[in-house]
C-alpha cells in the first residue's frame, strides 16, 4: 500500500514533510527504521555511539557487549589499528605452549584451506589470548590491505587491542559468533567479515579460536556453520589427545554419526567418574555436576565401569541404554597413562562373557545409582582402569606363556609399552617408583 507524502505547500502537516536539503545536517530528521543489514548496523552505531541508546534488535547482543567493552578501552574509533606482532620471545613461548593444539588441528586446517582455495577467505587460528598461531599459507590479495596485516603468525588480535571482531568476541565470551562490516568497532575494519568458533581443552577452558575472515566482499556461503564444524572436529581431537589413563566413550543415537563432528564423547577417569564431555555429550547426558563426587559413571550413564570396559571387546558400535532411558550406540577404548591406546581393552583370552548391554535388551533396567549387580565375575577385582589394565596384561601374558611379542600383538600395543608397564609395576613393588 502506498502512503501519500504530505505536500509541504498545502499547510497542516508541514513538520512531516521531507526536506532533501536537510539530509546529512545536524537537524536532519532522525532515521527510525532500516530495511537492509547495512542500514541496521549504521542505525545501531548512531544510537550507541552518538545517542547513548542501546540498539537492541539491530545488532546481536554479543556485538553490543563488545562495543561496551571496547568503549572503555578505545575512545577514537577512527584511529589506525597497527596489527603489531608480539615479541619474538612471546611468540616462541606461545607456539611451544600450543604445540598440541597445532598438531591435532593440522589435518583440519589443511582441509579447510583446500576447500577455500578458490575464495578470498583466510583461515586464522589463535591461542586463548588472541595471538595468531596459524594462518592460511596463501597470502592475502592486494585488494585486502587490512587482511594482509592481520593474517600473520604472531599478530595479537585480542579484543582489547583491535576492537570488536569475531575471534575477539569468542576469546572474551567463549561463544561462537559472526561480525559483519560496520559491526566491527574500528572504522578501518568496516570492510571485513569474520566468523569464529571456540576450541576447548579437556579442562573445559578455552584452548584456541578458529576464524574465517574475508575483506572487501562477502563470504558467499555459511561461514559460521563451516567454522563451527571444523572447530568441533579439532576440539574432539584435542580432548582425546589430552586424555591419559582414561576410558573414552564415543556415542550417539545413530551409529552413522560416530566418527563425525556430531559424535558425543566422554572421558572416564580411573575412579569411575566422568571427567569431561564434549558439547554433543553434554546435550545427550546433560551438563556435568560441579562436584566431582556427583559424576559417578553409573549414576550418569546407568552402567558401572566394568560393564563399560567390556564394550572394548568389539570393534563395531554396540547398543546401550542410558540411565535416562535413551538408547545410543557406543564404542569404547582405553588409553593408558603413557598414552597407549588399548583398542581391545578387555579382549581376555577365552570365551567372553555376555555383555551387560546385551542383557539390558532382555532385562528391565534397575536404579542407575543403586549399583546393581551386573553379574560380572571380574567386577570387584577390576573396579578401576589401572587395575583392569594390569589384570588384562597379566592374563594375556599368561595365556601366551609369557611371550611379550605375542601378548603385544593381541593387545594391539607395542612391546615397548608392555615392557614399560611391567617395569613400572616392578619398580612400584620395590618402592623405587610409581606404577604405570
Amino acid at each position: 500500500m502506498l502512503v501519500p507524502v504530505p505536500d509541504p505547500t498545502q499547510g497542516g502537516n508541514e513538520s512531516m514533510a521531507l526536506d532533501a536539503r536537510r539530509i546529512g545536517t545536524p537537524d536532519a530528521p532522525r532515521q527510525l527504521f532500516a530495511s537492509t543489514p547495512a542500514q541496521r548496523v549504521a542505525l545501531a552505531r548512531r544510537q550507541f555511539f552518538e545517542e547513548g541508546v542501546r540498539p537492541s534488535g539491530l545488532v546481536g547482543e554479543a556485538v553490543i557487549q563488545s562495543w561496551m567493552r571496547c568503549s572503555r578501552t578505545h575512545t577514537d574509533r577512527q584511529r589506525i589499528v597497527p596489527f603489531d606482532a608480539v615479541t619474538p620471545s612471546r611468540l616462541h613461548a606461545t607456539l611451544a605452549r600450543n604445540r598440541e593444539l597445532l598438531e591435532v588441528a593440522r589435518q583440519e586446517l589443511v582441509q579447510m584451506e583446500h576447500a577455500l582455495a578458490g575464495t578470498d577467505c583466510r583461515v586464522i587460528l589463535t591461542d586463548s589470548e588472541g595471538v595468531v598461531v596459524h594462518v592460511t599459507q596463501q597470502p592475502a590479495a592486494v585488494h585486502q590491505p587490512v587482511l594482509r596485516k592481520t593474517a600473520r603468525v604472531g599478530v595479537n588480535i585480542a579484543e582489547h587491542i583491535v576492537g570488536t571482531t569475531a575471534p575477539g568476541i569468542v576469546a572474551s565470551t567463549g561463544q561462537a559468533c559472526t561480525v559483519d562490516g560496520a559491526e566491527h568497532y574500528f572504522d578501518v575494519l568496516c570492510h571485513m567479515q569474520c566468523a569464529a568458533a571456540p576450541i576447548r581443552d579437556v579442562t573445559g577452558r578455552l584452548a584456541g579460536v578458529l576464524d574465517l575472515t574475508v575483506e572487501a566482499r562477502r563470504f558467499g556461503f555459511d561461514a559460521a556453520s563451516m567454522v563451527s564444524l571444523y572447530a568441533t572436529t579439532i576440539e574432539n581431537r584435542l580432548l582425546q589427545a589430552q586424555s591419559r589413563d582414561h576410558l573414552i566413550l564415543r556415542f550417539q543415537a545413530s551409529p552413522t554419526l560416530l566418527g563425525t563432528p556430531l559424535e558425543a564423547l566422554a572421558g572416564i577417569a580411573p575412579d569411575g567418574t566422568i571427567t569431561w564431555l564434549n558439547n554433543a555429550g553434554a546435550r545427550l547426558l546433560g551438563r556435568l555436576p560441579e562436584a566431582e563426587d556427583e559424576r559417578d559413571v553409573e549414576c550418569l550413564l546407568g552402567h558401572d565401569l566394568a560393564s563399560l570396559l567390556r564394550l572394548g571387546r568389539r570393534e563395531a558400535a554396540q547398543p546401550l541404554r542410558l540411565a535416562s532411558g535413551l538408547g545410543v550406540w557406543v564404542q569404547a577404548r582405553l588409553k593408558g597413562k603413557d598414552g597407549a591406546d588399548f583398542r581391545h581393552a578387555v579382549a581376555m583370552p577365552g570365551e567372553p562373557a555376555q555383555l551387560a548391554i546385551e542383557r539390558d535388551a532382555q532385562e528391565p533396567a534397575g536404579d542407575a545409582c543403586g549399583h546393581a549387580d551386573h553379574g560380572d565375575p571380574h567386577a570387584e577385582s577390576t573396579t578401576t582402569l589401572r587395575e583392569h589394565s594390569r589384570k588384562l596384561i597379566e592374563e594375556t601374558l599368561a595365556a601366551h606363556g609369557g611371550n611379550v611379542s605375542q601378548a603385544a600383538r593381541q593387545l594391539r600395543v607395542s612391546r615397548g609399552t608392555l615392557y614399560r608397564r611391567l617395569r613400572g609395576w616392578r619398580d612400584d613393588a620395590e618402592g623405587t617408583g610409581p606404577a604405570d
